[in-house]
């Protein structure tokens, strides 16, 4: 009887064994997946990568923005970076370039822009790695440099 429990219980840990390397393998893949995505963005323009895990959000985010000369973010549809989080004014943010900088303005949004954790006041000039906070969302703004 207890080499019956004994087989039952080693057969039972090999199969958890196995889906714990299944997990981590998928894991892997969807990383490499989301790296070969960034490489498939066809411009070199700076871009915002989102940081939050899309699997957690209650609405549609795309993983990439390109940055051009001027964006606008904001839940309206005459923006050109619409993103549907409830806590996202309808103009809430802008980005634009100027004499080769992007910098970041806040519209007057409701629950405010955020830098690096800071809620900004003023227009600021963005570095590549600096992290904006709008709504439930985070990005990351990234600017290869030459």
């Amino acid at each position: 009887m207890y080499q019956i429990i004994s087989w039952i219980i080693r057969y039972i840990f090999i199969i958890l064994i196995y889906y714990f390397i299944y997990s981590i393998i998928k894991l892997i893949y969807l990383d490499i997946d989301a790296i070969n995505r960034q490489g498939k963005r066809g411009t070199d323009n700076p871009y915002l990568k989102l940081v939050n895990r899309k699997d957690r959000l209650d609405f549609n985010v795309h993983e990439f923005y390109d940055l051009y000369e001027s964006n606008t973010i904001g839940r309206g549809k005459g923006n050109d970076i619409q993103i549907s989080d409830k806590y996202i004014s309808t103009n809430h943010a802008q980005i634009s370039m100027d004499e080769g900088a992007y910098f970041l303005e806040d519209l007057g949004s409701v629950n405010g822009t955020y830098l690096n954790s800071t809620k900004i006041e003023d227009v600021v000039e963005l570095e590549n790695g600096d992290r904006i906070g709008l709504g439930q969302v985070e990005f990351l703004f990234v600017k290869e440099v030459d």
